[in-house]
């Protein structure tokens, strides 16, 4: 008697959780269904970043609490993908749409370095590269050198003497 009343709660309580709804985080989501770093908005930053990597951590306290980074950042899709993940990443550089893991991306677009960062417009191409942390304030001029279109003008370099912040 005793073994059957044992059976029938076990029955119960799995049928129970068979009726459990089932709900994911965003990151757990975006590890089954791939992350997407194809911009909506006519810029995007993509930051390859790597887990070991103590100035990947500096950048990401940067764009939290620097109040004008983040403004300059406001017309700027933001992404960022890890160098050891293997998790997919839908992309478009180049023209070209891609599903690759975002170690592949990373190694595809030669970032290896970290943080690594990448200015791209909405129809993939990519603008501004550049290897290594940079303080917010030089973050600030490259992303208006991306924003006012000035790389169609003049390289980045002469740019960023122009208006000082080497």
């Amino acid at each position: 008697m005793l073994r059957i009343l044992v059976g029938v709660l076990a029955l119960l309580i799995l049928s129970c959780e068979g009726n459990r709804e089932t709900s994911y985080t965003s990151e757990q989501t975006e590890a089954v269904e791939g992350k997407n770093i194809i911009p909506q908005k006519k810029y995007a930053l993509l930051i390859v970043e790597s887990k070991s990597c103590i100035y990947c951590k500096q950048l990401n306290k940067d764009i939290e609490r620097e109040k004008a980074l983040k403004e300059a950042l406001k017309d700027i899709d933001l992404f960022r993908i890890l160098y050891e993940s293997k998790a997919p990443v839908k992309a478009n550089f180049g023209g070209k749409l891609i599903e690759l893991s975002e170690n592949e991306l990373a190694k595809n677009l030669n970032a290896l370095s970290f943080p690594y960062l990448i200015f791209y417009d909405k129809q993939g191409n990519i603008i501004l590269q550049i290897p290594g942390y940079v303080y917010p304030q030089q973050l600030i001029c490259l992303i208006d050198y991306v924003k006012t279109e000035a790389y169609k003008e003049e390289d980045v370099n002469t740019y960023v003497k122009k208006r000082n912040c080497a």
